[in-house]
């Protein structure tokens, strides 16, 4: 007990002794009533090669910014070197444990704010088993609206620092934690999927377009030009020769066509109902037309020769027939346009 208790004082005095050392290499620059207030807290046990997290607040007018220059955390760096003289070290910064600043307001009236820092340091003794360690004053540095800085000392605070075994007995070494699944982006299948997608949309958007042209609405073809009314005129006056009705003694039948197509004629060459118009009509609107090399004197024994035969009943003979066949193709004839090519009357006559 007496050997326990002489260890603990001389564990306190060289505490002591060390914390005036480090207190006498961080010398504080803030006096007065506008001195920011500063209070930070650090475990007072912990466990070797473990981080313990220094917290320090700091209570500080609003135009007043806490480490304006940030936090050395660089082992080479003589905050470092102090550290690790001390036996602490600073973790890696990017591996998860690195220091973390906040700040908020606390009265807006005032403009009073609250930054928060919180430290994590590695206890690193140099020997095994269990030690006391003296966590050196750091310094906090604190940058006015007036661009002056100044400097607040952390307290010096000790900590009892135990194997992570100590409390196990007969402790065995432990095996290596099992592998954590590393998750790499895939850079190519990324961009070959980008890419597809784009590539499926734009030839969506070509499908469509091409779909939609196909079923646009086609102009419709030109109709063919109409045939001459001469010619056909002619290929009725044909087909009444070549229909039989001549030697089947149906000549009122083959009056009727040939009356038939020289009407249809008339009307479609100058302009008005042929079919529908009686002989006086039909002579009128004669009249009234261009002459064409029309023979009216001829059109008009013609017309009324088939009205004798379509409403008088008179019975044609194979002569009328033949002569009424003839006198229509001259009259088609005769006001066919000159540029039209027509075969001379005598050879059609002896042709019939």
């Amino acid at each position: 007990m007496t050997a326990h208790r002489s260890l603990t004082v001389a564990v306190l005095c060289l505490s002591i002794l060390c914390a005036g050392i480090a207190r006498a290499e961080c010398v504080e620059t803030a006096s007065g009533a506008a001195r920011p207030q500063m209070v930070d807290a650090f475990p007072e046990r912990g466990t070797s090669g473990y981080a313990a997290t220094l917290h320090v607040v700091v209570a500080h007018g609003k135009g007043e910014t806490v480490l304006p220059r940030g936090l050395d955390l660089q082992g080479e760096s003589e905050t470092g070197r102090e550290l690790k003289t001390a036996g602490f070290a600073f973790p890696d910064q990017e591996g998860g444990a690195g220091a973390s600043l906040s700040s908020i307001d606390v009265d807006a009236k005032s403009g009073r704010r609250q930054t928060t820092l919180d430290l994590p340091l590695l206890a690193l003794p140099s020997e095994p088993g269990r030690h006391s360690l003296v966590l050196p004053p750091l310094a906090i540095s604190i940058a006015r609206a007036n661009n002056d800085v100044v400097t607040l000392c952390t307290k010096p605070h000790t900590i009892v620092v135990e194997d992570p075994t100590a409390s196990t007995p007969d402790a065995q070494p432990k095996l290596n934690p099992p592998p954590r699944a590393q998750r790499e982006e895939w850079v190519a299948l990324k961009r070959a999927l980008s890419w597809g997608a784009i590539g499926v949309l734009v030839g969506a958007v070509l499908a469509w377009l091409v779909v939609r042209w196909l079923r646009r609405p086609k102009p419709v073809p030109p109709p063919p030009p109409p045939r001459p009314p001469w010619e056909i005129a002619l290929e009725r006056l044909d087909e009444a020769r070549h229909a039989g009705l001549l030697e089947t003694q149906r000549l009122a039948d083959f009056y009727d066509r040939v009356n038939d197509a020289v009407r249809q004629y008339l009307g479609a060459r100058f302009g008005f109902d042929g079919l529908e118009s009686t002989t006086a009509e039909t002579l009128r609107a004669l009249k009234r037309a261009p002459h064409f090399g029309l023979p009216m004197p001829e059109v008009a024994a013609f017309l009324q020769d088939c009205d004798l035969v379509k409403f008088a009943d008179l019975t044609p003979t194979l002569e009328d027939c033949e002569r009424a066949l003839a006198q229509a193709e001259r009259i088609v004839r005769a006001t066919m346009p000159a540029q039209a090519a027509r075969p001379p009357f005598a050879q059609e006559a002896s042709a019939s």
